[in-house]
């Protein structure tokens, strides 16, 4: 049996200035995190890296100087820091993190995991975040894991044996839950719609996070023989995995299997990729890679935009100077897709924000940044129908844009149009 020690006394292996890894999503470590934190006042500059991490309350401003957040992705819980002087961001792709820690660009003193009990022959599982977290447990120096009898055992490159794990905190706690479903309204379920005009019988999925992804996959239910090979799936997937419609049939990588990096929703996606070998979770510097995505055939990744001028340049993770969120894998897919036969790189959004204001502008805000340059740019869609931008000019792909922009604002587009083109 496993020599399990509590979560305060494993706490205690880090030390003042260590750089430690912190598992995302529904992997989350909430229970060890909750202990490191409470070390604060013995701690000073301990750097934690991290894509997505959920969990509420966790973080504020009395951790500053004595733990640093230095975000892969930025999570809304770290928001506030990352964009404070505590905190900062790290551009880079999702496929390419792993390197960071092999090739000591990011070296490792610590690696927070959350994992599956043991089996019978010792082996634990990374559960339902496999992305990053692998290379981590490779590379640092001490590896924690928290044990929890309620993360699933998933198939794919997520094992890890205990005599790779130095302490181990034992816990039977609900992992956290995200409902992306419950956040759609009408206008999301209309883009849905128009992505999924787009889609083939055949096709191979990748769709990003959040309620525009859900509506693409609520409209596919008429498909058949759809695959799905993406970097994370949610909920949404399921209806589609049960009437049959996804087969994984035509893929030529890991046919007859979806594959992913995580998995991030509610207790029923945690409990049907559980011990469930039609799931594969693999590293991400493999699932992300457009050299690998690129052999499936007409492989549509879907992702999101927070703003796109009119030349199709795509902000995906800054309000001007703001660190919204990060790099993720938008742009592996969205070229992986466009080098795939029959592909199709899709940016889906709603025409306007929360605020009323427009998506589609003129120019990008100072000092935001482009995740996806407009020569990666194939098709946009929103509410207001598809624009496909590849093989146009400067020009035409404005008036492209202007004709799937929110009626409010197309008259200022269209001044702004031809003050630019002056034709």
């Amino acid at each position: 049996m496993p020599n399990y020690i509590p979560a305060s006394k494993a706490a205690e292996i880090i030390q003042s200035g260590h750089r430690v890894f912190v598992h995302g999503s529904a992997a989350t470590p909430i229970h060890l995190l909750k202990a490191l934190l409470a070390r604060k006042a013995e701690l000073k500059n301990v750097e934690l890296v991290s894509i997505t991490l959920l969990g509420d309350g966790l973080f504020d401003d009395s951790l500053a100087g004595h733990f640093f957040i230095n975000s892969l992705f930025v999570s809304d819980n770290v928001r506030a820091i990352v964009d404070g002087p505590h905190g900062d961001y790290v551009p880079v792709f999702l496929s390419e993190i792993p390197r960071l820690f092999s090739e000591g660009i990011l070296p490792l003193d610590v690696a927070l995991i959350h994992v599956s009990p043991p089996d019978a022959h010792g082996y634990c599982s990374l559960g339902t975040s496999v992305d990053i977290a692998r290379a981590a447990v490779k590379n640092a120096k001490y590896v924690i894991a928290q044990v929890n009898k309620q993360m699933p055992r998933t198939h794919g490159d997520g094992v890890i044996h205990v005599s790779n794990i130095n302490a181990m905190v034992e816990v039977d706690e609900a992992l956290p839950e995200v409902s992306y479903g419950g956040k759609q309204t009408d206008v999301c379920l209309q883009v849905g719609a128009n992505c999924a005009s787009l889609i083939e019988d055949g096709a191979t999925l990748q769709m990003g996070i959040g309620a525009i992804p859900d509506a693409v996959l609520a409209n596919l239910i008429n498909h058949k023989d759809l695959g799905v090979h993406t970097e994370m799936f949610s909920d949404g997937l399921l209806p589609l995995v049960e009437k049959g419609v996804i087969t994984n049939k035509y893929k030529r990588k890991h046919q007859g299997v979806i594959v992913s990096g995580f998995v991030t929703g509610t207790r029923k996606l945690y409990d049907f990729v559980d011990d469930n070998p039609l799931v594969r979770l693999l590293d991400i510097a493999y699932v992300n890679n457009p050299a690998v995505i690129l052999q499936n055939p007409k492989v549509v990744a879907i992702n999101s935009a927070l703003e796109i001028d009119l030349t199709g340049q795509v902000c995906a993770d800054s309000i001007g100077m703001y660190q919204y969120s990060g790099i993720g894998g938008q742009v592996d897919f969205m070229r992986g897709a466009a080098i795939s036969e029959g592909g199709k790189p899709i940016i889906a959004m709603n025409s306007i924000a929360k605020n009323g204001q427009s998506k589609i502008v003129p120019f990008l805000k100072q000092g935001a940044g482009v995740v996806t340059t407009r020569g990666h740019v194939h098709y946009v869609v929103t509410e207001y129908g598809v624009a496909y931008l590849f093989g146009k000019n400067l020009r035409q792909r404005a008036i492209e844009l202007v004709k799937i922009a929110h009626p409010n604002h197309r008259e200022w587009l269209d001044r702004e149009v031809f003050e630019r083109f002056g034709k």
